[in-house]
């Protein structure tokens, strides 16, 4: 129920994803009237593949969501990770309100051992490949005990996962000097310092993202989601950009588009969610995974295979096993 155009995207995303993979299976949780309408009106009917489990409730984006915790605990982000919880289902996808999820999330999958906030990770791309980031969005108010627990997980992450070598790590400032930043960077700058954490290379600034100077961008999640918002809407007004000027001489127009749309195609492409369609919930006990609001069927259709590629990756475990080892150098009375 979850998305700017839900739930016929998310129907339409669901069919895709089953026609391209014929071991998946789908739940689409939600009100079983509105669903059964719209499969009759797409000529559906439910299956072993595609089935609907009812949830009465909806957290819309409007919803805080500690509100939408408490007051809907029937909605289908409670229903959903319910499923999850009792091993009905290997993993939950929502392109709904990201807070909700991850409450929600917390309150009934918990958290993993050593993670007091989870996280959500994104990959930008950069001129050495893509970058890591995260938090992307699900916490807007941070303490430095969270940024450096994001930035273990983002390191196990790009070394089980993405299979990275010695993944090197940055702060995300204003300045790359240690006299820049606010109380939470400075007080996570000399969190990360202290524990020794393997290939810190201290604060790093927005240039420094698409540039790949570091494996992983670690940021609060208010930062976090500008960042990722501001990238989409850059790469969407250069592309239209390129597009009018081109077009402004005819001849060029002519020549230009013709020999300049494959590359213009993929400087789209780079800054696209879609190919992804969903990004983990890092720290969750079960594998989540969040699509953005604006998923087209398309991209929920890639959402749904991400999602799968997680399970099969067991990134959930080995992060889990990796964490819970605790790092020697670190002191508890250092991450209070």
């Amino acid at each position: 129920m979850g998305g700017d155009c839900a739930p016929d995207v998310n129907i339409d995303g669901a069919l895709l994803a089953l026609n391209d993979d014929p071991e998946l299976s789908i739940q689409l949780v939600g009100d079983r009237a509105l669903l059964l309408k719209k499969f009759s009106t797409k000529k559906i009917v439910e299956s072993s593949r595609l089935k609907i489990v009812h949830a009465e409730e909806v957290i819309t984006m409007e919803d805080h969501a500690s509100q939408g915790m408490r007051k809907k605990k029937k909605s289908s982000i409670h229903v959903g990770l319910q499923q999850l919880k009792e091993g009905k289902a290997d993993a939950f996808i929502s392109a709904g309100n990201s807070g909700a999820v991850m409450t929600v999330s917390i309150l009934v999958l918990g958290r993993l051992d050593g993670v007091e906030r989870p996280a959500i990770l994104i990959k930008l791309p950069s001129a050495k490949n893509f970058v890591i980031l995260l938090d992307a969005g699900a916490n807007v108010d941070c303490k430095p005990t969270h940024l450096f627990q994001f930035a273990e997980m983002g390191r196990l992450y790009a070394e089980l996962v993405e299979n990275r070598i010695h993944p090197t790590i940055g702060l995300l400032s204003n300045g790359s000097e240690e006299s820049k930043g606010n109380e939470l960077t400075r007080a996570t700058h000399e969190l990360l310092k202290s524990a020794k954490t393997p290939n810190y290379k201290g604060y790093i600034e927005g240039f420094d993202i698409f540039q790949g100077n570091t494996d992983i961008v670690v940021c609060d999640g208010f930062v976090g989601n500008v960042v990722l918002k501001l990238s989409e809407g850059i790469a969407e007004t250069a592309f239209h950009w390129f597009k009018i000027e081109i077009q402004k001489n005819k001849v060029m127009a002519l020549i230009g588009l013709t020999f300049l749309k494959g590359i213009l195609r993929s400087f789209k492409h780079k800054f696209d969610y879609k190919p992804y369609g969903s990004a983990p919930l890092l720290g969750i006990n079960g594998v989540v995974f969040i699509s953005h609001g604006g998923s087209n069927a398309a991209a929920i259709r890639n959402g749904i295979l991400t999602a799968k590629k997680g399970v099969q990756s067991q990134f959930l475990s080995k992060i889990g096993t990796q964490l819970a080892k605790k790092h020697p150098s670190i002191k508890k009375e250092e991450l209070a």
